[in-house]
């Protein structure tokens, strides 16, 4: 009786290839066309933004753009990036989320190291009041008069000051933190060394991917929200960018060609929206590679 590899040709025999049936191979052709078509159809959108933002107004009120621009034109971003009111609410989401993302996650860490610790006295109820906080809150009206109470209506800390420990985020780094060994720890304190120094020291060097990962969390929420600023926010300095982006959106036509715009830019209120979005959407999108 042959065996299996006595079957198969010399020349298969010394590459190692495998022999796969014409079902599996009809399976991956028809697997990948079709995460190609997935991944092509969120790509679309992003792509007609672009084309939108960089074709003439005639060709955006017409409808004739889709894939690429028509009557090439930048006077969209010259118009974007000299509107004081986009770049004030830029530099607000700038500032929101880089101090928003640095203090959640250091309250984070913070909040996850002693907890992930079995010697705490009392673990397993802050655990649960932890728990307790992700299915039950306060409520709108509530959190708005504590808000009020505490003096942040209308001032910038009430866009990151109430999010500053996201339960979920630090179950994540609370789990990561009791993977690592406990005799990195315990040869620490033979030598001396506190609790805070084998925290700065040996833990959170080993911990820099999932505290990567939690900062960017942190660093999306906090771009992306326009929910916080809409109900605490009511001055036009500090409103954010997503929520100029909302007001731009909900604003009407005639009310946009009312503003002074230059003619000569040849642009129209579709392309500046897009143009308005294509911006607000790469600081964000250039996060994602530093963090690889």
């Amino acid at each position: 009786m042959h065996t299996k590899s006595t079957l198969q040709s010399p020349a298969a025999r010394r590459s190692g290839a495998i022999q796969t049936s014409l079902g599996e191979k009809i399976f991956t052709v028809v697997n990948h066309i079709f995460f190609i078509l997935l991944g092509l159809s969120t790509i679309f959108p992003f792509v007609n933004l672009i084309a939108k933002s960089l074709s003439s107004e005639s060709a955006v009120v017409s409808g004739m753009v889709t894939l690429y621009p028509i009557d090439f034109q930048i006077g969209t971003y010259k118009y974007v990036a000299s509107n004081s009111l986009f770049l004030n609410a830029f530099m607000v989401s700038i500032t929101v989320t880089l101090v928003g993302s640095l203090l959640a996650l250091f309250m984070t860490t913070l909040a996850a190291y002693p907890l992930s610790k079995p010697r705490l006295r009392g673990r397993k109820f802050f655990i649960i009041m932890y728990l307790f906080t992700m299915l039950f809150s306060g409520g709108l009206i509530p959190t708005y008069l504590l808000m009020h109470k505490l003096n942040l209506i209308d001032k910038l800390p009430v866009l990151f000051l109430p999010f500053m420990i996201n339960v979920y985020n630090m179950l994540i780094v609370k789990s990561y933190f009791e993977s690592l060994p406990d005799s990195l720890e315990e040869s620490a304190k033979m030598d001396g060394a506190s609790n805070m120094t084998i925290l700065v020291r040996i833990i959170l060097p080993l911990s820099m991917p999932v505290l990567a990962t939690i900062a960017l969390f942190y660093a999306v929420t906090f771009w992306n929200d326009y929910f916080t600023s809409l109900i605490y926010i009511n001055s036009v300095e500090m409103k954010p960018l997503q929520l100029y982006l909302k007001e731009l959106f909900v604003s009407s036509t005639d009310a946009f060609m009312r503003t002074n715009v230059d003619a000569s830019l040849n642009v129209s209120p579709q392309s500046i929206q897009a143009a308005s979005i294509i911006l607000a959407t790469l600081p964000i999108l250039f996060v994602y590679p530093f963090l690889q």
